[in-house]
């Protein structure tokens, strides 16, 4: 039985690195294609696991006891093996939720736009609820009314007034790092880019931001901070959460060029 970590391309992670820093275990990166991810849950040769992109939907139909969190959101990216059966969390939300507040962000009262649609994206969302934005719009390649998503074209057009922007999408990921969800140059309002993507360490949206004199921060304090959690789950442990800015220091200074 091992801990990992399984999504479609794992070469930019730095999940090995936080884990084994963080607990005394093994934690191996397991690249899996689509076709390949149904028997390997159907196996479940493994004690506990992390899912990222793009399968935090498609792990659902696989949990036996959802968490009320996770379900809430509708996606997992952590499952824990016990007792024959598996256990679905999402420890996105806290993941995210401290990148906020430690960044001193204010999402109360303001209007927020949410580039992407993924499995990242209903955590995002379920935090900027809790933390009582004024308005939260999804922005996405194809609108629609079903599910509330608006596209780029509407967002240029009717919502350039937006004050809090976060990309979930993998555009700007490494290896593909010249590429951006949007351009921020007429979001004269706007007072902070939260990127989730965590390498490379600022991407063209958050330089882009910067230039422009907005507040930006990338997503490695929530990788961090999201590991720190799924670690309390996989081994029933508390951990304090000065070891997030341990380890992201640590990071900065020995890993991130």
């Amino acid at each position: 039985m091992r801990y990992g970590l399984i999504g479609e391309k794992l070469g930019h992670s730095y999940s090995k690195i936080i884990h084994e820093k963080l607990a005394d275990y093994q934690y191996d990166l397991i690249p899996l294609t689509k076709e390949e991810l149904d028997p390997f849950m159907r196996a479940r040769d493994f004690r506990a696991i992390n899912v990222t992109i793009p399968y935090k939907q498609a792990v659902l139909p696989y949990i036996d006891v959802l968490h009320p969190h996770a379900k809430s959101i509708g996606a997992v990216n952590t499952i824990v093996q016990k007792d024959g059966k598996l256990y679905g969390y999402n420890t996105d939300f806290y993941g995210f939720e401290y990148m906020i507040k430690h960044n001193h962000v204010t999402i109360k009262d303001k209007k927020c736009l949410i580039l992407g649609n993924g499995g990242g994206t209903k955590a995002v969302l379920a935090v900027l609820e809790y933390l009582e934005a004024a308005e939260i719009l999804v922005v996405s390649r194809t609108e629609s009314e079903s599910d509330g998503t608006i596209s780029y074209e509407n967002c240029y057009r009717n919502h350039t007034n937006a004050q809090i922007i976060v990309n979930t999408t993998p555009l700007g990921m490494y290896p593909k790092m010249d590429a951006t969800p949007l351009d921020l140059t007429n979001f004269t309002a706007c007072e902070a880019v939260l990127d989730i993507i965590y390498n490379p360490i600022k991407t063209k949206l958050t330089l882009q931001a910067e230039e422009l004199g907005i507040f930006a921060v990338t997503g490695l304090e929530m990788l961090i901070a999201q590991a720190k959690q799924a670690i309390e789950y996989f081994l029933e442990i508390t951990l304090q959460d000065e070891v997030i800015k341990t380890i992201y220091q640590d990071l900065m200074n020995n890993f991130i060029a």
